[in-house]
């Protein structure tokens, strides 16, 4: 069944766009392109689509890393920089970066997913060491706080609110904001602050990124059985300003509401992005392309031992019996050639999400006990607007974030605005997440819908604040991210199924964001970082 213009705006965006987008005319860009992750070599596969390398189709690898996201690619820069360089990268898509990756034009680069990273606390050395690298650190201090140059800091204005007709800066709606309203933020962030400094026996911070160094206290780990939602209410906190904002916060990072959200990932976003109690938020690393310039510099160091347009379509753990005990072997089919070719592989990195995990390794669920269907995925739509030039502004200038008060969208970022270019043509990037309970069905109609009925819910969305919108825009792309983000729901972060999916399956080790169950590019990281390192010590004896 197809949705009517109005349905699909009402259910997309709710009914305050509705009333803005049906009462405006239809006109969509003369140019535009529907994209999203590759769907078919996934049906061929779940239709039974297994074939087989010839004998010269295979060939001996170190290490075969299965996934060219984030993670997939710090497993590799993580083993150059250990002298290991016999391995191979296959990605599926036809460019590298996973829900990091970055678009171009002839004006500038923009992104289609992450396009920031936090400032990194001392205690992320890894991370502070690919930064380096790449040039973005200049120095670190006596403290090991990286300094970072001014150039790759977010300029100001950094961000602002459409809110009752107006744009305001920052993001808290403080206009005509009650003395009840204020006084529950300022307790708001004095527990924020209060859980910064708290530090368990062990001297380890409740909430810090990566993950992989928070406390295991049970006094914060179980803050994971209930929502971030009810963790307000727990404190008396009914104020409608600060549950927006803590609303808006989860479905930035998350792609759920407050309701939805374990408390654990909620108090993270705030947590963890502060040095020390009383202290701004770290400040925010960004590029035009986002994210995508990480996983530019990390391609470029691994070469071409990255491989796009591989679909794996098998991988097999050598029985103990076997008379070759120390191989997996790993199948894979090459998109664009549409040949077969297979690689024996000494030890496997799998970087893709955890429910292809069944689907792709022999015997995963028999052998392993691990149920992936805890993982739950949810899904986004991301636009670029390609526009003639800048629309209008009213009160509060155009800032690198531009968030709507009273929509269902994220609103956008404006790509240009690390360039320094505040007038003229610009790339606005819009995302959208899809916070609905039924995942799977909201996924199945995001896939039915077309270009010119995305592109007019993008454009219903941001002609509210922008009017003029439709006669300023010149190219519209829409991209589908089916399963793009896990889904932190109460319970899952420190679930059993969650916890034993970082363990190796013999010679396959595990690495993707998922696994920490908060989709953050530090995360995918981390555990990229990790599952080579493992691997390493293997190697290294």
């Amino acid at each position: 069944m197809r949705l009517s213009r109005r349905e699909l705006i009402a259910a997309i965006l709710g009914t305050p766009a509705l009333l803005a987008g049906c009462a405006a005319e239809a006109r969509l860009p003369a140019e535009g392109e529907l994209l999203g992750q590759s769907a078919e070599i996934g049906h061929r596969l779940r239709d039974g689509f297994r074939p087989q390398p010839t004998g010269d189709q295979w060939r001996d690898v170190q290490v075969a890393i299965v996934g060219g996201g984030a993670s997939g690619l710090a497993a590799g820069w993580n083993l150059m920089k250990a002298g290991c360089d016999d391995f191979v990268i296959l990605e599926l898509e036809p460019v590298h970066g996973g829900t990091s990756r970055s678009g171009r034009s002839d004006l500038t680069r923009y992104p289609w997913g992450a396009h920031y990273i936090p400032v990194p606390l001392a205690e992320n050395t890894r991370l502070i060491e690919l930064l380096t690298e790449m040039r973005v650190v200049e120095s670190v201090a006596e403290d090991g706080s990286p300094v970072v140059g001014e150039q790759f800091l977010c300029r100001d204005p950094e961000e602002r609110l459409f809110y009752q007709g107006e744009w305001i800066e920052g993001l808290f709606p403080d206009k005509d904001a009650s003395q009840e309203d204020l006084a529950q933020v300022n307790a708001f962030r004095k527990e924020i602050d209060r859980w910064a400094a708290w530090r368990d026996p062990s001297g380890r911070r409740a909430f810090t990124i990566p993950t992989s160094q928070s406390s295991e206290d049970p006094l914060v780990t179980d803050l994971d059985q209930i929502s971030m939602a009810e963790w307000l209410r727990a404190h008396g906190w009914t104020s409608s300003r600060l549950h927006w904002l803590v609303d808006y916060s989860c479905r930035d990072d998350y792609g759920l509401t407050a309701e939805q959200t374990s408390a654990w990932a909620g108090l993270l976003y705030f947590v963890a992005r502060l040095k020390a109690p009383g202290a701004d938020h770290q400040p925010l690393i960004t590029w035009p392309e986002g994210n995508g310039r990480i996983m530019d510099h990390l391609a470029t160091r691994v070469g071409d031992r990255l491989q796009t347009g591989m679909a794996v379509t098998q991988i097999s753990p050598t029985p103990d019996d076997a008379e070759s005990t120390d191989r997996v072997n790993v199948v894979c089919f090459n998109t664009n050639t549409q040949h077969v070719g297979g690689f024996r592989a000494r030890h496997v990195i799998f970087a893709a999400p955890q429910f292809l995990a069944p689907r792709l390794i022999e015997g995963f669920t028999e052998r392993t006990g691990r149920r992936t269907n805890e993982f739950e995925y949810g899904s986004w739509l991301v636009a670029n607007l390609h526009l003639s030039n800048r629309p209008r502004e009213r009160s509060f200038p155009l800032s690198w974030d531009n968030v709507f008060h009273d929509s269902r969208s994220l609103g956008y970022v404006v790509a240009t605005h690390q360039t320094g270019h505040d007038h003229g043509p610009t790339v606005l990037t819009w995302y959208y997440p899809y916070c609905d309970a039924d995942a799977r069905g909201v996924r199945e109609l995001l896939l039915k819908a077309t270009w010119s009925e995305l592109a007019d819910v993008v454009l219903a969305d941001m002609e509210r604040p922008h009017p003029e919108i439709r006669k300023l825009i010149t190219r519209l792309d829409v991209f589908r991210w089916g399963h793009a983000m896990i889904r932190p729901k109460p319970g899952f972060i420190t679930s059993h199924q969650c916890r034993i999916a970082r363990r190796p399956d013999g010679r396959i080790h595990f690495a993707n964001t998922d696994l920490s169950g908060i989709a953050l590019f530090e995360e995918a990281f981390d555990h990229g970082c990790r599952a080579s390192a493992e691997i390493l010590q293997k190697i290294n004896g």
